[in-house]
């Protein structure tokens, strides 16, 4: 397999869960301003991509996630299929996809979405608040939790931690918040597999 990646981007958390499988796989860097060249190996032309045994090209990172999480259920790093807990860990999934994922882009793009300097900075506090309100619910679900399915890790955990991880580039205050997922990003953080991932793609010092 061959992980397509840009550093820090969402592409981490497919990083994180190849590491943690284990199973061999190629990661190559690719530039997002080079949109020829990353639209060259999907036609979206973005990250995660990841090239799979059969030489086709599988996108969305929460596709990205299972796929490579089922490659050995039994490390548990998504629950078993027809279970109670498959469905909970999907419903993870999406809640991070379409309520904080996606809760960043507007931050990131604001400049070209709102021209007046005043208006962009209101629309962006409207957009940290709306995070902050998700993030609230994520804490209260951690309570209690080692990891958001419970005593287990899963590929829910390495994408919320890699989302969580641009918290400080969008202005968004953490410090002291939300203790609960200050301890979860901590024991995230350290695992193995999660530091190979962030060293392999020059985010540790």
């Amino acid at each position: 397999m061959k992980l397509y990646f840009s550093p820090g981007a969402c592409s981490l958390a497919s990083h994180i869960a190849l590491n943690e499988v284990g199973t061999a796989f190629e990661a190559e860097k690719v530039s997002m301003k080079d949109k020829a060249a990353v639209k060259a190996i999907h036609a979206k032309g973005y990250v995660p991509m990841l090239k799979m045994e059969n030489g086709e090209v599988l996108t969305e990172g929460t596709a990205i996630l299972q796929y490579v999480a089922d490659q050995k259920p039994e490390l548990n790093l998504m629950p078993k299929f027809g279970t109670t807990e498959r469905y909970r860990a999907q419903e993870w999934l999406n809640f991070i996809a379409t309520e904080i994922h996606k809760g960043y882009n507007p931050i990131f793009g604001a400049e070209t979405l709102v021209a007046d300097a005043t208006a962009r900075e209101a629309f962006k506090t409207v957009c940290r608040e709306k995070l902050a309100k998700n993030f609230d619910y994520v804490e209260t679900q951690l309570a209690g939790r080692d990891f958001l399915m419970g005593k287990n890790f899963t590929v829910c955990d390495a994408y919320l931690f890699t989302c969580f991880s641009w918290s400080g580039m969008v202005g968004l205050e953490t410090t002291g918040k939300w203790p609960n997922i200050a301890a979860w990003n901590s024991r995230v953080y350290a695992r193995p597999a999660v530091q190979k991932a962030m060293q392999t793609e020059g985010l540790l010092k």
